[in-house]
């Protein structure tokens, strides 16, 4: 963030040469700018660059009001809140002004009386774009004094008439003048709320009960919903969605790649290193990248499957909390067993089922079936992970030190140097390793750790493809011919 301008007045301020611009213009040239100077337009935003971003683009650039249309965890309200990056960073404001008036464009009666009396003197301050933006998550007992606004009983008693505009609270959409205003979930909006909002998408103005007021608000009105023919808590009248300029539709990650991106970026496997109370430093627990792509393809499944209610969709959160899940298992055995630092192995994906059952709704015709099919789903991406990477490495010579009777002990609580010590020297580790973990460095504390990750896993894709036996019994695991 930049420091605000040093202008304090009117007068400061038209010398200065500043042009004032409503939101729509000041979002259309920003975003201009960024188109032509190559620049990401809404950063953060993953999987949407060819489908949803074009659109939203287009529609800003028209100067529309925008719907967004998705099943749950599609990225809607962050897409929403990227918008602020395009306003301008810093804005003049009336000091003061309870609705962000610009100190060219007065619109209540108390700014058009000090503009008079103070003329080039008027007092001036500067809000941040990130202080231009308003949100309110529809609740059914959402009202219009929330939303426009209503008599405040206070300015009343102090000796106002009723009459007075000045006697008006603002409720949160003239509060969000000159900036963005956000509805989540406006199908939950009770309808005879929804007509409050008519006059504001068209007209620009605002009613509140029987006064004679008219403030032509300047804003961008953006809402998101989920598809009509899922929720059946409400609907989006038709008058208001008749006055947004657009409809646009999000979806989840089209392509693997960009469900791997999605989850590298949300998910929160990278916790910086931790200090305990005594001074003990803990390392930042590490999710292999062959795990997280199994995390990915197994959310993916999901999303796909038959026995899941396509309706209700499957969230991003759901592979981002199975990620943490997974780093939560390896930091719980790294402490039982005080490895220095904590890496994920396959004994700890079974941990997301249980973790992750609440986040999927399932057809009425498989209820009392739902571990079943998560568990086989995750077998299933487990042998898809293991046939991408794996595909045409000779692991003979490591399946036949099984067939000469070894059995290796395995689950949530073994360490990493247990793991090693029961396999002995292990052929072909570093092919394995160059395979499943290309960009890791495989020196330094985390070496014991990623080399048990990347055998384990081979050892799990062996017995997947039937070339390994394997028993499982509560959290422990054995690997025999």
């Amino acid at each position: 963030m930049t420091e605000a301008p040093d202008i304090s007045t009117l007068g400061a301020l038209r010398a200065s040469g500043h042009v004032h611009r409503v939101v729509k213009a000041e979002i259309r040239q920003n975003l201009i700018a960024r188109l032509a100077a190559g620049e990401l337009t809404l950063p953060g935003i993953v999987g949407f660059s060819d489908t949803v971003i074009p659109e939203v683009e287009r529609a800003l650039l028209a100067g529309h009001d925008i719907v967004l249309l998705g099943e749950r965890g599609q990225g809607k309200t962050r897409l929403i809140r990227t918008l602020v990056g395009l306003l301008d960073e810093w804005t003049p404001v009336l000091a003061g002004s309870e609705i962000n008036e610009h100190p060219y464009a007065p619109i209540t009666p108390a700014a058009h009386r000090l503009t008079a009396e103070l003329g080039d003197d008027l007092p001036i301050s500067w809000k941040h774009r990130s202080e231009r933006y308003g949100e309110k998550l529809a609740t059914p007992d959402t009202s219009v004094g929330d939303l426009i606004g209503d008599i405040d009983p206070i300015k009343v008693a102090e000796g106002r008439s009723l009459g007075d505009p000045e006697t008006v609270h603002y409720g949160l959409v003239p509060r969000t003048n000159r900036g963005i205003f956000a509805i989540n979930e406006l199908p939950d909006l009770a309808e005879r709320i929804q007509v409050a909002m008519l006059n504001v998408l068209e007209e620009r103005d605002i009613q509140v009960r029987g006064y004679q007021l008219r403030l032509p608000l300047d804003l961008l009105l953006v809402a998101s919903a989920n598809p009509e023919d899922y929720t059946n808590r409400g609907r989006i009248i038709t008058p208001l969605k008749d006055r947004f300029g657009a409809e646009i539709r999000t979806h989840y990650p089209l392509e693997l790649d960009d469900e791997l991106r999605l989850i590298a970026q949300e998910a929160a496997v990278l916790w910086g290193d931790e200090t305990d109370g005594d001074g003990t430093a803990h390392a930042a627990p590490l999710v292999p990248s062959h795990l997280i792509e199994v995390v990915a393809r197994f959310a993916r499944a999901v999303r796909d499957a038959p026995q899941v209610d396509q309706r209700s969709g499957v969230s991003a959160r759901f592979a981002i909390a199975a990620v943490e899940t997974v780093a939560a298992s390896a930091v719980r055995r790294a402490a039982i067993n005080g490895e220095p630092i904590a890496v994920a192995r396959v004994a700890d994906l079974p941990a997301i089922v249980p973790a992750s059952r609440g986040k999927v709704e399932f057809e009425d015709a498989d209820e009392g079936r739902e571990f079943e099919v998560l568990e086989h789903l995750l077998r299933r991406a487990i042998a898809e992970t293991y046939r991408a990477r794996l595909a045409g490495l000779d692991l003979r010579p490591l399946q036949q030190k099984f067939d000469a009777g070894l059995l290796v002990e395995s689950g949530d609580t073994v360490s990493a140097d247990r793991l090693l010590e029961q396999l002995g020297t292990i052929p072909g580790l570093s092919s394995l390793l160059e395979r499943l973990e290309p960009d890791s460095v495989h020196e330094g504390p985390a070496t014991v750790g990623i080399a048990a990750a990347a055998v384990e896993f081979a050892l799990e894709g062996l017995y997947l493809n039937k070339r390994l036996a394997k028993d499982s019994a509560g959290s422990r695991t054995v690997y025999g011919a």
